[in-house]
């Protein structure tokens, strides 16, 4: 998505953009070969809610990694949900299978606060989807902390 590179750029983050037919899941990517090239941690990312629809939170675990709501929920001390379809289109400007902390530039309200699994945050390098998933971007692990830190959406290392 060409917004999401304009602003990697505007941030001064280089990336390494690799093209890909549609993936949905970690498991879909195991299926293409040409990407196991792409460096770094791969990962999960999951936007959840409250039950009233108020707080959102992006997940962002590694690919091995199982979300346990219920732990998730006692960290930000709320019962949380999967957002649905309508959350993902109206707050970070895409669909499953494509979800994205770049997906945050979009959320003008700074609804979501971000949860990012340590591993990720530490890692050399990371990769996401520009939100479409036929599309993933590698980035250096600094620069996703430096692209999250140009956001003013709420982050905890967990």
């Amino acid at each position: 998505m060409q917004e999401i590179k304009d602003y990697l750029s505007k941030e001064d983050i280089d990336y390494k953009a690799f093209e890909h037919p549609p993936v949905f899941t970690c498991e879909d990517v195991k299926q293409h070969k040409h990407l196991k090239k792409i460096r770094g941690v791969h990962s999960k990312n999951l936007l959840l809610k409250d039950k009233k629809s108020r707080n959102f939170y992006l997940v962002i675990i590694p690919e091995n990694k199982r979300a346990n709501l219920k732990e998730l929920s006692l960290r930000v001390n709320k019962k949380l949900k999967f957002a649905n379809e309508d959350d993902l289109k109206n707050i970070l400007n895409t669909d499953t299978g494509a979800v994205s902390p770049f997906g945050l530039i979009f959320d003008k309200d700074k609804k979501t606060e971000v949860l990012v699994d340590k591993k990720i945050w530490y890692s050399d390098f990371v990769s996401f989807h520009p939100n479409i998933n036929t599309e993933t971007l590698e980035i250096k692990g600094k620069d996703f902390q430096k692209f999250i830190k140009s956001l003013d959406n709420k982050k905890r290392i967990i």
